[in-house]
């Protein structure tokens, strides 16, 4: 009779290992998006250059191969990281390659009378995209920064390839050692689902809150 208690104490130790990594990603891509999405938008050809070969690099190459180059051929240049840097590293420079468009299409579809009446009163580039431009475009882009971060969440499933120890390496030390598969791969397959649920539960607040203020500004 196998004693499930310890082995289901190792995933949910994995668990943990998985929402920091999807915490620390999200937090890395969110950042990415904006800096390359703006980036396209601006006037300077190198700027516009470096943003759009990023942002077609990472969407163009597999992530698998992206974490192999960060964790065992960077250290080649001298540049070492931990498991969970170049997992974080990884993810979060392949998902706001995504986001990074999302940006762009927002602030592309704001009408033009807004940027035009910015200029109109003289606001600097800076105050048009602070206090005009984003607060328009965002609640477009968050229900595709809520798939991303989920798409994120479940591509952090990757990194038990380089032995950091998220839920599936667990799942996986798991069954090795059990012979059963249905126990730890049901178990993280109900975390994950609740990992997703939970950011889409909290994404639709934030996202309702955010459409709530805008309306009252616009009233």
């Amino acid at each position: 009779m196998i004693d499930w208690s310890g082995y289901i104490g190792l995933i949910l130790q994995g668990a943990l290992v998985t929402l920091e990594l999807t915490l620390m990603g999200s937090v890395l891509a969110l950042v990415m998006a904006f800096i390359a999405g703006l980036g396209r938008l601006s006037r300077f050809f190198a700027i516009r250059a470096l943003a759009t070969t990023y942002i077609e690099f990472f969407r163009g190459t597999s992530i698998f191969v992206q974490l192999f180059w960060v964790y065992f051929v960077l250290p080649f240049a001298g540049v070492t990281l931990t498991p969970m840097q170049a997992g974080v590293l990884a993810l979060g420079l392949n998902v706001g390659a995504y986001g990074a468009e999302v940006v762009r299409g927002a602030v592309k579809s704001v009408p033009r009378e807004q940027f035009e009446a910015c200029i109109a009163v003289n606001l600097s580039r800076f105050q048009r995209m602070r206090h005009v431009i984003l607060p328009q475009a965002l609640p477009l882009m968050l229900p595709t920064f809520c798939n991303n971060a989920i798409e994120l969440l479940k591509g952090t499933a990757v990194v038990s390839l380089i032995s950091l120890t998220d839920m599936t390496f667990q799942a996986q030390v798991v069954r090795a050692q059990t012979g059963s598969t249905l126990v730890p791969f049901g178990t993280i397959l109900i975390l994950y689902f609740a990992m997703s649920w939970t950011i889409s539960f909290l994404m639709r607040r934030l996202e309702r809150r955010v459409t709530r203020n805008l309306d009252g500004v616009r009233a």
